[in-house]
């Protein structure tokens, strides 16, 4: 649309946070100590919720435009002309931006009001508040941003939150580590991302038409088509996979994943935020809000659905044998990405922006629901110490089990119905390998996840006494989220229904506009349409779940096969590179840490003893100088001017005394001299 509609409402969606974390981080402090943490949950969980609310009122709008027309536009100021480069700060509200926004504030909110229970007991309550609070803000900024240079100023606020959060508690030192491994291995990917923002600017320049806006962008991105850029390959496929490097930081995809499983270290409802609602999805909004230019560079796309698949299959593997809660939570975290992105790798973009949307449903819910069990457990997170929780926490039980069959991809829950298509659609779009990696990737899945629930719900408690005698459900502002969002788990997924068993999808139809350009049309359109072989499909994926769930059901429910032994039939190699995660922070940190560490401290020694060495004798080298110009001022320079001085002084003194006053003693001095010429004169002539 040339002309979108302008309004000004959505700055509201945005700004809303932003106030309450200037609120919290200004006067919190004094708030919470005169009038207690019940106004820093009110101003914290307000601000979000009537942000969710506008953006409610925003949806509706949208949905009595016509679909060619759902493109709105709130320019507020004046931000960058110069140089060629003129963007504002505008906010760009349009349907995939519109479901982001419902899910950050909406799921955000959530965790929001969830924390209120959670951290009731923090000191720092007011700065937990103020950081959630601007995390969302961040993440708003990046989803509505006009232009990618406002999205990047939001890619790197979350960035910061998220440092922030996940060393939220800074005085356990692995806690401040976790965080800065976060910032750290993000700003590798922040790093591509600029790169790619400013060849795109560049090339789109050299056309003529030089700008980051992206509705502007897409309209000129056909013009670089062919275009030679860096490294032997076209300036699109160099650009979109600079992207994609940065969207391997964001979302957690190899290589760049390491990061979030140790963002774990956080508070519960920080890493809730961090993998359902906010971060971890911004890479997966950026390709697929730029997708007119992925599908121009056809190498990218494959790129995308290997490592999406790659990251799929690899994650899963790695959750089978975690013990703790939440870290068997956080490789399913980077492995449901690595299906999103095998999802907009082939083509599927709005089955990849579909499952970002129910995953932000069950996987707050599990990772909420394990919070749950934390606090029931006085901190506990070690599955092996848990059991048999199901009798005390029933609530958190139910709301669990429906995240786990969702995610399990169980008819008709919601990651069915998102998950399925996305495996579907790689078979259809001819990528048979990424469509093997994601099928026994879902097998994995469940049996990770029935395994957590086995070993958390059922059995015998295994923990202490003193555990087991203080086992409750957790309070109303704790479980009433947890039921929620286990509806949501059950029914978010039904607004897209698999076409072999019925046609009704207003999620893609409502997308279809920001997937509308010809090239996005034809890749999309390029799979195989038939319902016979999607049920065939689906019923072989649905048959690996149930074999995933039959596994798990045999070895942590039924104990008729012990883990132990069915790990050591195999020599105990496989299981044990699992559990240590195929060894990669190893690998990295004997590859890329230590060899920098080593740098830096040659670095060090170098700027130490020859840099400072070289100073050092330039400095005392001109000390010396001075000492000995000083010499040479006191003892030469001095001396001669006092020389000079006390000869004038000697002289003045002897001729002062000629200076009698006498007339007499002057006429006689007059008539001698007088005298002494004649006699010369005479003396001369003769």
């Amino acid at each position: 649309m040339d002309h979108p509609v302008s309004i000004s409402i959505v700055r509201y969606i945005v700004v809303l946070p932003l106030i309450g974390a200037a609120i919290n981080f200004l006067a919190g402090a004094w708030l919470q100590k005169t009038f207690g943490k019940r106004i820093i949950s009110v101003l914290g969980c307000g601000v979000v919720a009537l942000a969710f609310l506008l953006a409610v009122r925003e949806f509706f709008a949208m949905l009595a435009l016509a679909p060619d027309s759902r493109f709105m536009l709130d320019s507020l100021w004046p931000w960058i002309h110069y140089g060629g480069l003129d963007i504002d700060i505008a906010f760009w509200l349009d349907p995939l931006s519109m479901v982001m926004t419902l899910v950050v504030t909406g799921v955000g909110g959530l965790i929001h009001i969830y924390s209120t229970g959670y951290m009731h007991e923090d000191e720092s309550y007011w700065r937990f508040f103020g950081w959630l609070n601007l995390f969302t803000f961040a993440m708003l900024v990046l989803v509505l941003g006009d232009n990618l240079w406002l999205m990047f100023v939001g890619w790197e606020g979350v960035g910061l939150c998220s440092f922030a959060l996940i060393g939220f508690w800074y005085k356990v030192y692995p806690n401040t580590t976790a965080g800065n491994k976060a910032f750290i291995v993000n700003r590798i990917g922040d790093l591509a991302f600029v790169i790619a923002l400013y060849s795109l600017f560049a090339a789109l320049g050299a056309v003529g038409h030089p700008t980051l806006v992206t509705r502007e962008v897409a309209k000129y991105a056909p013009m670089l088509a062919g275009m030679p850029g860096y490294l032997g390959m076209t300036m699109v496929t160099f650009v979109t996979l600079m992207m994609f490097a940065g969207a391997t930081g964001k979302s957690a995809q190899i290589p760049l994943y390491v990061w979030l499983p140790d963002a774990m270290a956080g508070p519960t409802p920080v890493s809730a935020l961090i993998h359902a609602a906010t971060m971890v999805t911004a890479g997966v909004y950026m390709v697929a809000r730029m997708n007119f230019m992925f599908v121009m560079a056809p190498a990218t796309m494959t790129v995308v659905a290997v490592v999406g698949g790659l990251t799929a299959l690899f994650a899963a593997t790695i959750g089978i044998a975690q013990n703790d809660i939440k870290k068997v939570l956080a490789y399913s975290t980077v492995s449901q990405l690595g299906y999103m992105f095998a999802g907009l790798g082939v083509g599927a973009f709005t089955a990849g922006v579909f499952h970002l949307m129910t995953h932000a449903f069950f996987k707050a819910c599990l990772f909420l629901g394990a919070g749950s069990v934390i606090h029931s457990m006085g901190g506990e997170q070690d599955m092996r110490k848990m059991g048999g929780l199901r009798h005390h926490m029933p609530i958190t039980f139910a709301t669990f089990l429906a995240a786990t069959l969702a995610i399990s991809g169980v008819p008709p829950f919601a990651g069915f119905m998102s998950k399925d298509e996305i495996i579907w659609q790689a078979f259809a779009h001819g990528h048979t390998v990424v469509w093997g990696m994601l099928m026994v990737g879902a097998g994995i899945t469940v049996f990770y996840m029935f395994r957590q629930v086995y070993m958390t719900f059922f059995g015998d408690f295994r923990g202490t006494h003193e555990q087991e005698h203080h086992l409750h459900e957790s309070p109303p502002s704790i479980a009433y989220v947890l039921v929620v969002l286990g509806l949501l788990s059950v029914f978010g997924g039904l607004v897209k229904i698999p076409d072999f068993i019925a046609t009704f999808k207003p999620f893609e139809t409502f997308l279809e506009p920001v997937f509308s350009s010809p090239l996005t049309r034809q890749v999309v359109e390029s799979g195989i349409h038939s319902r016979g072989t999607e049920a065939a499909l689906g019923f072989v994926t649905f048959t690996m779940v149930v074999l995933g769930w039959l596994v798990a059901d045999l070895m942590y429910r039924q104990k008729t096969i012990d883990p132990e032994r069915f790990s050591a039939a195999f020599g105990g190699v496989p299981y044990n590179w699992v559990l240590n995660k195929y060894f990669v922070d190893e690998f990295y940190d004997f590859t890329v840490v230590r060899p920098y560490l080593a740098m830096t401290r040659a670095l060090a020694w170098f700027d130490l003893h020859v840099i400072d060495g070289v100073v050092n004798l330039v400095a005392t080298v001109t000390v010396l100088v001075a000492w000995l110009s000083g010499l040479f001022d006191s003892y030469v320079v001095d001396g001669l001017v006092n020389a000079a001085s006390l000869v004038t002084l000697d002289v003045g003194g002897r001729l002062r005394k000629l200076q009698t006053g006498s007339i007499n003693g002057y006429l006689y001095g007059i008539l001698a001299a007088v005298m002494v010429i004649l006699l010369v004169r005479a003396m001369l002539r003769v």
